[in-house]
């Protein structure tokens, strides 16, 4: 049988651990439960934020036929998302060539092009003293995108 001690001892450690997980900085039990409701919070609200944006890119790009690029910035990096309704022949080069001139080092990457073309990467600065910024990154794939799509790349 499990004594008090245990039970204690094992709540103990499910706090400490639910604490590290929100990055709370509370020391009581009620505090770090409440961090990490807000947690939660932020984390529904941003799949919100990210689905009204793939629904958003899904219906532009039936109007517009270059890719939607989404930006956002991480505790170290960014969280780059490139999107379009059609395969885009070429488009992965000349974006990761924008990562290479930025000095941006691709950390995680997937990309999926069978119908559609969807790439999704977290990208860091290779740099310290370099201040590149989410804008900055949007206006370089952007402009990456635009490159491409004068070149004559598209299927």
């Amino acid at each position: 049988m499990v004594s008090k001690e245990q039970k204690r001892a094992a709540l103990h450690e499910q706090l400490q651990h639910l604490r590290s997980l929100t990055n709370s900085h509370a020391l009581n039990k009620s505090s770090i439960i409440i961090d990490a409701s807000k947690y939660i919070e932020k984390l529904k609200q941003k799949v919100e934020r990210l689905n009204q944006e793939i629904a958003s890119a899904e219906t532009s790009s039936a109007h517009d036929p270059l890719p939607t690029v989404t930006v956002e910035t991480l505790e170290k990096g960014f969280l780059i998302n490139v999107y379009s309704a059609k395969g885009c022949s070429g488009l992965l080069v000349s974006i990761l060539e924008v990562f290479e001139e930025m000095r941006l080092t691709v950390l995680e990457a997937r990309v999926s092009c069978t119908d559609t073309f969807r790439f999704q990467a977290v990208g860091e600065n290779e740099e310290e003293g370099d201040t590149v910024d989410e804008h900055t990154v949007k206006q370089a794939v952007g402009q990456a995108i635009k490159n491409w799509s004068k070149g004559g790349d598209q299927e």
